[in-house]
């Protein structure tokens, strides 16, 4: 391949981790192959919190824009003065730091820098991580050179676009599996025991918690470990019901090495957000899914049903869970070893572990080949 002098990128990527890993992922490629690297991100606490531990990237907040459901409603004009004050911002970053190419990874925080990027000729590309898009990438589709894709059922959403499947990226720090037994000190289990991972993603899972609450008692017997990551508020009250329930359980709010709890789980159960999905590829994990009930156009769910079809995962409806039914969902699991190899070698096979590598190559070559 011919070399791609260093030029400086713009990734957007704010506003939800399913937005903000995987352009850290892109962001760390890049970086590795020598280009520089400016984060456009939201003003929300989750993106603040993420970049801490990545003061290697420079970042600059983007006004937060969220659109409404009542499109005529003052809501609806606070939305578009927003947009208006991004877009601005956008236009006067875009003279400083003078990129060579955008990147946005979905969400209102990426809308901006893309028609920015447009306005000024720059190729610019969108990455959809969802099996269905969200409004927002469906409006950015129209002003990108190409619309990059975590999953081939998306096509369809964006007629006449320039679409490339690279998979989601995933985070370099996610790294391979670990040894188990170094990985579980980290949690203080007992590493021959059946374990369970439960997560709700970066922002954890209310909904997920409340059903292992009800789920934990008729598990007591099963002779499995839990660790738990419950999001901000219900850890306190999942280490209770475990510690009354009398389950060996590892509980906290996050954990921000997540390759230590993908390595250490026999079985996971997870929303069915596009970024979770392809963590549970690159380890190779079996999966329950309780998709979040109130995702945009259910795109959880279409996610989910891509790795149901594929044997890696069993999907099951939050509103429709029965504690008895969904304990014995786990136990079978648990108990049918074969099964979960061959739900784990359909996981691994689903998503490309060079997603963030088949990204950065498209905005390499976009830059060097001159694409619009």
């Amino acid at each position: 391949m011919t070399e791609t002098k260093p030029f400086r990128a713009i990734i957007a990527c704010g506003g939800t981790g399913g937005h903000l890993f995987p352009g850290l992922a892109v962001a760390e490629s890049l970086r590795e192959r020598g280009h520089e690297v400016l984060l456009l991100v939201s003003e929300k606490e989750i993106d603040a919190l993420a970049l801490k531990s990545h003061s290697e990237f420079r970042a600059e907040k983007l006004p937060s824009v969220g659109m409404p459901s009542m499109l005529l409603s003052p809501a609806f004009i606070g939305f578009l003065r927003r947009c208006w004050d991004s877009y601005q911002q956008c236009r006067s970053i875009y003279r400083r730091y003078r990129p060579s190419v955008v990147l946005g990874m979905g969400g209102f925080t990426s809308t901006a820098p893309i028609a920015a990027a447009r306005l000024k000729g720059l190729p610019c590309f969108i990455h959809e991580s969802n099996a269905i898009p969200g409004r927002a990438n469906r409006l950015a589709a129209r002003f990108a050179s190409r619309v990059l894709l975590g999953f081939e059922d998306c096509r369809t959403h964006f007629p006449g676009a320039d679409c490339v499947v690279t998979g989601t990226p995933v985070r370099k720090n996610l790294g391979q599996a670990m040894d188990r037994l170094e990985a579980m000190r980290t949690f203080g289990l007992d590493a021959s025991k059946p374990t369970l991972l439960v997560t709700g993603g970066s922002q954890g899972a209310s909904g997920i918690n409340h059903i292992l609450f009800r789920t934990a008692p008729l598990l007591a017997e099963s002779g499995i470990q839990i660790i738990h990551l419950t999001g901000k508020n219900d850890d306190r009250l999942a280490a209770a019901n475990y510690q009354r329930d009398g389950i060996p359980h590892y509980v906290a709010p996050f954990h921000h090495r997540m390759e230590e709890a993908y390595s250490v789980s026999d079985l996971v159960i997870s929303r069915a957000g596009a970024s979770s999905l392809s963590e549970l590829s690159q380890f190779g994990l079996p999966s329950i899914l309780v998709p979040y009930p109130h995702a945009t156009d259910d795109h959880q769910k279409a996610n989910g049903e891509i790795y149901v079809r594929a044997g890696a995962s069993v999907m099951v409806d939050e509103r429709d869970i029965v504690p008895e039914v969904f304990a014995a969902t786990i136990s079978n699991l648990f108990n049918d070893p074969t099964r979960r190899i061959a739900m784990a070698s359909a996981a691994k096979r689903l998503t490309p572990e060079s997603a963030a590598e088949n990204v950065a190559d498209m905005m390499e070559r976009a830059v060097r080949e001159g694409i619009k």
